[in-house]
């Protein structure tokens, strides 16, 4: 049944990573893998990179659902969880917030200037948490492709592999991106990082992201670089994450978690017409 009044939406990003943001506590959404597309086609919907869905939950403050511009859904995102968060802050007048996902549990609070900190809970090295189809040490892996090698893997909810080089713009990240994304090693695909080493406090880092492509920032992606980095003595254990959008700061503490801390940006506010449901009837 597709809704016959206009459907509410947020449109929100982190550091340029952009999300269509939807309610569906109180309802559900008929949304399938073709409304996904459809809505996030920047020509004929409105565009994302990811869609996320807030729905109810008996444990936290809200469960956040996530879709990439393919439709695929996928476990974590750690720049959505900074904007879902900013969103039931103001709902709730607090300034922590509690948020379920696939991938796990995340907590967030505000910080100074606006900032919110996530955290991102532990990363898992193991190559079966990668998930690799092979064994493999993911400190530094046996792996190259198109000249690019001894990568690091790391699950911070979701699963990455981080490549370092001399120069992360000189990387052709649209051309190799997709090629590791889909090698048979990454049995449920990869999150793609290269990442050049500023020095031990910075790190120049450029993302393919599974399912939607070269985005302007991936917190998640943050996180892995940051750890995958500090595993191999090349940075502090809390650093600046420079990425195409912006900034991030990530912390891998003496907890084991990690702490993701960045800006989330209220774009506008929108609704889907029901007119969308009968462009997606003559789309299919």
């Amino acid at each position: 049944m597709h809704p016959s009044s206009p459907l509410p939406f947020v449109k929100m990003h982190g550091l340029g990573n952009d999300f269509v943001v939807l309610d569906a506590r109180d309802h559900s959404l008929p949304l399938d893998l073709a409304a996904v597309k459809l809505l996030g086609d920047r020509r004929r919907g409105v565009g994302f990179d990811q869609m996320i869905t807030i729905a109810r939950s008996d444990k936290a403050d809200a469960f956040m659902r996530i879709h990439n511009a393919d439709g695929g859904e996928v476990e974590s995102c750690g720049n959505a969880a900074r904007c879902v968060a900013t969103l039931l802050m103001r709902e709730n007048g607090k300034d922590t917030v509690s948020i379920d996902t696939v991938g796990g549990w995340l907590n967030a609070k505000t910080g100074a200037s606006g900032l919110i900190t996530v955290d991102m809970g532990e990363p898992h090295f193991d190559w079966r948490s990668i998930p690799l189809a092979r064994e493999m040490n993911t400190m530094s892996m046996a792996y190259s492709h198109g000249g690019y090698d001894k990568p690091g893997a790391v699950n911070v909810g979701n699963p990455h592999v981080v490549f370092f080089v001399p120069h992360a713009e000189a990387v052709p990240l649209g051309e190799i991106g997709p090629q590791i994304e889909h090698d048979p090693l990454f049995p449920q695909r990869i999150n793609v990082e290269f990442a050049e080493i500023i020095d031990r406090k910075q790190i120049r880092m450029r993302v393919w992201e599974r399912g939607a492509g070269i985005t302007r920032a991936c917190g998640t992606g943050a996180c892995a670089t940051l750890v995958a980095a500090a595993r191999r003595d090349l940075s502090e254990r809390k650093a600046e994450i420079v990425l195409d959008g912006g900034v991030l700061t990530i912390e891998w503490a003496a907890d084991n978690h990690i702490y993701m801390t960045g800006p989330a940006t209220e774009a506008f506010h929108g609704e889907i017409p029901p007119s969308f449901w009968a462009a997606l009837h003559d789309a299919a």
